[in-house]
């Protein structure tokens, strides 16, 4: 059921394919769980498709793999996940898109808010490029650094990045990658197309369901204020940069206030 305020409980129908030697009752389990994801949605569900994969390859830590995508109002939301049974990665699943369809509904809260003027004067880490008017010119001398501890806490894999920063509207997301443990940054490269920020370059990208390819570019080792410089005098909107106090992955950006905005673990 997908409950919309004002309306009567509409039945959305959830299509799963499965490939390899899923069971019946998992098809029918992650039926259900797709089912309560999309009952929270902040809009109608014009389609929710599911993939089940059993992986015959016993070396395989992780042979079952799931895969769903919602059609929120034209907002089209993916999830993925892999364990070592079926049922628990339905379950992984479903937690996965359960939080993008409540991001998608704190984000379409908070534009609705900032359309109507509310909140502060502030480039927002999710705030969508195109709505963004230039930052405000503030003198350099002026200018400071707030800090952010606002990013992925929990590991990820760049897909599963990619996905959130669609949800979210980013036009960066930092994150730590699950497979190498380090900081990363996916940017947009285009339509359905990302590309991978990582410091040492051995991600395997393996088994992603976007497009998402390899940065040539490795993110410098520097201090907060030498990305500072960077974002000065190349006049980005963002520098990924691997702190030389910590060495941890961290992203200062632009803030519509004129200030930078720096976000990371211990930022």
């Amino acid at each position: 059921m997908n409950r919309q305020a004002g309306s009567e409980p509409v039945e959305v129908e959830v299509v799963v394919q499965t490939h390899g030697k899923v069971r019946g009752v998992d098809r029918a389990y992650v039926h259900d769980k797709v089912l309560r994801a999309c009952d929270r949605a902040p809009g109608k569900v014009r389609f929710a498709r599911v993939d089940l994969t059993e992986h015959g390859d016993p070396a395989r830590e992780r042979p079952a793999t799931a895969n769903a995508e919602l059609d929120v109002d034209g907002h089209v939301l993916r999830a993925r996940a892999a364990a070592p049974t079926m049922h628990e990665a339905v379950d992984l699943l479903e937690s996965r898109l359960r939080a993008r369809v409540v991001r998608l509904a704190e984000h379409q809260k908070s534009k609705h808010l900032r359309l109507r003027g509310g909140g502060d004067h502030e480039w927002r880490h999710g705030d969508p490029t195109g709505d963004r008017p230039p930052y405000f010119p503030r003198p350099v001398s002026d200018r400071q650094v707030l800090r952010r501890k606002t990013f992925a806490v929990e590991p990820m894999t760049p897909d599963e990045a990619a996905f959130d920063l669609e949800c979210l509207g980013h036009d960066f997301f930092l994150f730590t990658n699950r497979e190498t443990g380090e900081e990363n940054v996916v940017i947009r490269k285009g339509e359905g197309s990302y590309e991978l920020l990582e410091p040492s370059a051995t991600c395997s990208l393996v088994e992603t369901a976007a497009p998402v390819s390899r940065s040539p570019v490795r993110p410098p080792t520097a201090t907060t204020w030498d990305a500072v410089g960077m974002l000065d005098v190349g006049d980005l909107p963002f520098v990924f940069y691997v702190d030389a106090d910590d060495g941890r992955g961290k992203v200062l950006y632009r803030r519509y206030d004129g200030n930078y905005g720096l976000i990371g673990p211990g930022a």
